[in-house]
């Protein structure tokens, strides 16, 4: 069936790509040396509208930047900001913020997405599952307190910051998110929503989305492959031997376990309106990136009918 999700048409939403099918930004060494100007150009013909802000743009000039995307029809989707509010690193982490905040503005685009990294194990070659940090009352004070406050400075730019739950971090599963949530201001705190990293730890995508359908203001849809997620935690593979065995794909392929319709209707039934970003990490030496891209790309025509 074609085009069955309602109220996701293209003056609702818009499509993105992350770079992390042309490379991988959180472990540089997977990578096998496509540039950044091939790069954006295959997310261009592939037919994505956007990006995220990858270690090879050239972030350092965003005129020059926006001027590469504009080139190839492209819009900024996210840039990305690691937090450390829990190790009580505030001052850095909203310094950092405040000069995303002045990049996004120059580039143009709307959302900011952040991560709490503070206690991660995810950059660790140690095992993902087994060591996530459990964070102390004291900890969520931190980041919920530390969030409200950068959450603000976004909205008086204009903009919006939505909280990306990741694995090997203290906000990884359905239970965290719950908690994030009820201690954050909904006014200024919104929710990125990554269907692989929830199904990754082990929790329902449908049912968060269901959740938290309110809350969320930007999506990555990620695919897992299941078999390759049981050996994660059996096996306690680290998070970066878990991309290079291929725990993550796109929409789209035959591989993947998630059933991204349902959680996309309940999306549109909530009147969601913002970035829709495929995002597989995978390894490029392995999983050809234009054609996982054009993959994804096709799927999501057929689900959302353009």
């Amino acid at each position: 069936m074609t085009g069955t999700i309602p109220n996701l048409g293209p003056d609702k939403v818009s499509l993105g790509v992350t770079p992390t099918l042309w490379w991988n930004d959180d472990f540089p060494l997977i990578d096998i040396g496509i540039p950044f100007e091939q790069c954006v150009s295959e997310m261009a013909l592939a037919g994505f509208q956007g990006c995220s802000i990858g270690h090879k743009y050239p972030a350092d000039d965003p005129t020059a930047l926006k001027e590469a995307l504009d080139l190839r029809g492209l819009q900024v989707s996210e840039p990305w900001v690691s937090t450390y509010f829990t190790i009580g690193d505030r001052d850095r982490t909203i310094g950092n913020f405040k000069r995303q905040l002045e990049f996004l503005k120059t580039v143009g685009g709307r959302d900011i997405v952040v991560a709490e990294f503070g206690q991660s194990s995810h950059l660790q070659p140690i095992p993902v599952f087994d060591h996530r940090p459990e964070f102390t009352p004291t900890d969520w004070e931190r980041l919920t307190s530390g969030l409200n406050e950068i959450g603000r400075l976004a909205a008086d730019s204009g903009m919006r910051l939505c909280y990306h739950h990741h694995m090997g971090t203290g906000v990884q599963s359905a239970a965290d998110i719950d908690k994030l949530m009820e201690g954050t201001d909904a006014q200024y705190v919104h929710l990125l929503f990554d269907t692989g990293h929830l199904q990754l730890a082990g929790d329902d995508p449908l049912a968060a989305a269901e959740k938290h359908k309110q809350r969320i203001k930007h999506v990555h849809l990620k695919n897992v492959r299941q078999p390759v997620a049981d050996k994660v935690r059996s096996d306690h593979l680290s998070f970066q031997e878990a991309i290079l065995e291929g725990v993550f794909t796109v929409p789209g392929d035959s591989e993947g376990m998630i059933d991204f319709r349902p959680v996309l209707t309940t999306l549109g039934n909530a009147g969601f309106e913002g970035w829709l970003v495929v995002e597989a990490e995978q390894n490029p030496a392995t999983a050809c990136p234009l054609k996982y891209a054009k993959m994804a790309r096709a799927y999501l025509t057929d689900v959302l009918g353009w």
